[in-house]
């Protein structure tokens, strides 16, 4: 009995022993356990995404990739993967497994190892989320009091989705929904057996067992996965047999990107990084929802890459970019390592030339692909020699291309073209007038090999594109789009800028006293200056400035009549929606929410509408100006209406008058449809006429603009619900876009003409707005209140009687229409008055 009770006391002192151990050992490590109740408001690290306003993927920011789901989300079959993998008895133990971490002793005793395979599911939970992974003793001890009090704090079904969430599973995938999308782009619910067995044997080995990198070693994994759960009794053998014949379709699916638009994902980006700071907005899980809609976006892409090619190409060719060998060919295999390493980008594609004929030639992509270029492709290629002069139009292709060198190409959408890397820079923007909000945005030619945002970031001077202003400024204080202005040299020179400046018009003609809406449909320049002066340079400046430009970038002299001031495209996009809303200065936005990681909106955007709740109507007055003023107090007085935006809505603030803003949109609509009678000879073309023909709606208006020696070139136009600019020039500002000249008849000589906003800017805007307003109906033009037509002499802006080819309906504000008859009319009081003309011919 003695050795009983010697046994029994034995293993009663190493009770106590061991116990006093425990808690000697907790109390050791208790000031280092932190608080595991901040497990039950964890926030994992989530990417920023950035998506368009019809959900579409344009980009996403952070390290790691991570898609949270919710346990419940989590199908079945691939829990009981982990848990028969990880820890099988998850469900019955309270954090830690004494079978298992018996079984690491006896590893440890009898082969001085040591083993993690003790480790259950909420151990990996507190290493993952608290500690360290070395494999320490004190860090094992602190991991057992963790878990322990883990269990306590959460549910179980918490534990596990915190661990299917949190682990890390090869290639910047984290949690079993990254992991789905990055190996199978899938949710996970489209997930099938092999596929479920697969991810679920990546926690421990994440690397060794990578279907993409390792799959021999992957396969070994997922099927001791199956056989796990086969032996759990989680699938029945068919299954199992049927799994483990399965092949590896594992591949990378990086984010799902739908909408490629670096420049506004990275406004985006620089928003997020502002508002939260770069850590918290990299991994805080925000979903950015911005204004951009993504058929408008491709179609603003497109339109500023093609008008990009067609510049370029009008300006000739500037050779190969290398030579790949002289006399004796590369191998096949050689060639096409030194090709890929020149990346293919914006559609073009590095090539070498193989054989030449008369007029085609054989070129091998980096794809390994054989295309055949024909005389379409190749014919533009006259030779470059500067901006302002090219080589003569080739006749062959030895003209044009040398075997063995490297080029680029570009399929036009019809055929294969020879090509290159384009020098010029250009931007587009477009939004809603109503609203303000930015539907469209390119910001250069390409983010990679630029991320420079011309939209917003360029001051160019805007040349022609400031006249709508200038007129705005003298309608304002009296003048009609039937004021007669004299188009003639200017003598009296400003000379303010130091130097006597006297503006002569492009081309350098002069038609004496032209009306203001020829003169601002065909850009008169010296029609502009005198317009200015009537306005006064004070009221020029103000009116620039309410329109939303900048007045330190306004330079306090005449020649911002021709725009001189420097501007970006977005002030410009904005100022020109003024026009289109009838008289409102929208605020210009690019973010219509943001989401938290939890899908709660913590902010949205308020737009600024382009409208006056519960306005009266404008009265008729015999004082057209004293109504306006009354128009004007009006806006001010802006209260909530249902009918204009809601309780909550902001509204955009009244700058113009909408009358005003309805004849100078007239005036801007014959910078494209022109005016006169074709068949009598008196008609006449706006700068803008082609967008008439590339377009073909009546309800769209537009301002052409060149600067001096054609360094900037623009193009500025809208319809009522969408307005653009399009920008085309160089960065370094020294540089002219310069002149285009070809063969006239095969004479010695040739024709060049200079680039000019309707050449060089116009063609960008054309295509964009045919692509953007397809399909949507064509708006009629309806005159506001307080606007009557008058038929109008067209030499003399004065009234007339005459409905021939020299006369036509003219808008005025009532009160402001001519009183006089023109010599040789009826000279009657009468005066013919139409309320609301469907249609003028100017």
């Amino acid at each position: 009995m003695k050795w009983f009770k010697r046994i029994v006391i034995a293993i009663f002192s190493l009770i106590l022993l061991g116990i006093g151990a425990i808690a000697a050992a907790y109390f050791y490590v208790l000031p280092d356990l932190p608080d595991v109740n901040t497990l039950k408001t964890v926030k994992l690290q989530t990417p920023l995404r950035i998506y368009s306003s019809d959900g579409k993927l344009i980009s996403q920011f952070g390290e790691k990739r991570r898609i949270p789901v919710a346990f419940e989300d989590v199908p079945p079959l691939l829990i009981d993967a982990v848990l028969d993998t990880e820890d099988a008895r998850f469900f019955q133990h309270h954090g830690i497994d004494p079978i298992g971490i018996t079984r690491a002793a006896i590893i440890l005793i009898t082969t001085g190892k040591k083993s993690q395979g003790a480790s259950t599911i909420t151990q990996q939970v507190a290493r993952g989320f608290f500690l360290s992974r070395e494999k320490t003793y004190i860090r094992k001890v602190k991991e057992i009091f963790l878990a322990i009090k883990i269990e306590k704090a959460l549910s179980k079904e918490q534990i596990l989705e915190l661990y299917l969430n949190r682990s890390f599973l090869g290639n910047r995938a984290y949690g079993v929904g990254a992991a789905a999308q990055v190996y199978y782009g899938k949710e996970l619910e489209e997930l099938n057996l092999p596929e479920m067995a697969m991810i679920a044997g990546l926690p421990q080995a994440p690397s060794a067992a990578n279907p993409i990198r390792n799959p021999s070693r992957a396969t070994n994994r997922r099927n001791w996965v199956l056989s796990r759960m086969l032996e759990k009794k989680n699938i029945t053998q068919s299954q199992y047999t049927e799994a483990i014949q399965a092949p590896i379709t594992a591949k990378y699916h990086g984010a799902e990107i739908s909408l490629y638009a670096p420049y506004i994902s990275e406004m985006a980006r620089d928003y997020l990084v502002d508002k939260f700071g770069e850590e918290e907005a990299y991994t805080g899980g925000y979903n950015v929802y911005t204004s951009i809609d993504s058929k408008l976006q491709l179609d603003a892409q497109h339109a500023l890459r093609n008008n990009v090619y067609s510049y370029d190409q009008r300006h000739g060719y500037r050779g190969a970019t290398a030579v790949l060998w002289t006399d004796t060919p590369l191998e096949t295999s050689h060639l096409l390592t030194r090709l890929k390493q020149t990346q293919a980008f914006q559609g073009l594609v590095p090539a070498a030339v193989m054989g030449i004929e008369e007029q085609s030639a054989s070129l091998l992509t980096s794809s390994g692909e054989t295309i055949q270029i024909d005389w379409q492709g190749l014919k533009w290629a006259r030779k470059f020699i500067s901006n302002k002069r090219q080589g003569r139009a080739p006749k062959t292709a030895g003209q044009v291309l040398k075997v063995g060198e490297q080029v680029w190409l570009r399929n036009n959408g019809d055929f294969w073209q020879l090509s290159q890397i384009p020098v010029v820079s250009s931007a587009i923007v477009s939004l809603d007038p109503q609203n303000g909000a930015i539907e469209a945005l390119v910001g250069g030619f390409s983010f990679h090999t630029s991320q420079y945002n011309r939209v917003t970031q360029a001051k160019r001077q805007l040349g022609s594109n400031i006249k709508p202003f200038i007129y705005t400024a003298a309608i304002e204080k009296g003048y009609t789009l039937a004021t007669l202005i004299n188009n003639a040299p200017i003598n009296n020179a400003d000379t303010r800028q130091g130097t006597a400046w006297r503006p002569k018009n492009s081309p350098d003609r002069y038609t004496g006293p032209t009306r203001l809406r020829v003169g601002l449909a065909q850009s008169i320049n010296v029609m502009s200056v005198r317009t200015m002066r009537y306005a006064g340079l004070d009221k020029a400046i103000d009116t620039l400035v309410k329109f939303g430009f900048t007045r330190d970038d306004i330079p306090r002299n005449e020649s911002i009549a021709l725009g001189s001031n420097s501007v970006t495209p977005l002030q410009v996009v904005t100022a020109f929606s003024t026009f289109a809303n009838g008289g409102y200065k929208v605020e210009p936005y690019f973010i219509e929410l943001i989401e938290d990681s939890y899908g709660t909106v913590i902010e949205q955007s308020s737009p600024t509408l382009a409208c006056t709740p519960n306005a009266e109507p404008l009265p008729i007055s015999d004082d057209p100006f004293a109504a306006m003023a009354e128009e004007f107090k009006q806006a001010e007085q802006v209260t909530d209406a249902d009918s204009c935006g809601g309780p909550d809505a902001r509204y955009a603030k009244r700058i113009i008058s909408e009358q005003t803003a309805f004849l100078v949109t007239e005036a801007l609509k014959s910078v494209i449809w022109g005016g006169g009678n074709w068949s009598k000879g008196t008609g006449w073309n706006g700068t803008a006429w082609r967008a008439s023909r590339v377009v073909k709606r009546r309800d769209i208006a537009g301002k052409t603009g060149t600067t001096n020696e054609s360094r900037d070139t623009w193009f500025s136009g809208f319809n009522p619900k969408l307005a653009t600019t399009v920008w085309v020039g160089f960065d370094d500002h020294s540089k002219e876009l310069g002149r285009t000249s070809w063969d006239a008849n095969g004479a010695k000589d040739q024709i060049s003409a200079a680039e000019a906003g309707a050449k060089t800017a116009g063609p960008g805007w054309n295509e964009f707005m045919k692509d953007a307003l397809a399909g949507t109906p064509e708006i009629p033009t309806t005159p506001p209140k307080g606007i009557i037509s008058v038929r109008i002499d067209l030499a003399t802006g004065k009234l007339t009687r005459k409905t021939d080819y020299t006369s036509s309906f003219e808008y005025f504000v009532s009160g402001t229409e001519p009183k006089e008859f023109a010599t040789g009319t009826n000279e009657s009081n009468d005066i013919f008055i139409e309320d609301s003309a469907d249609e003028l011919f100017q």
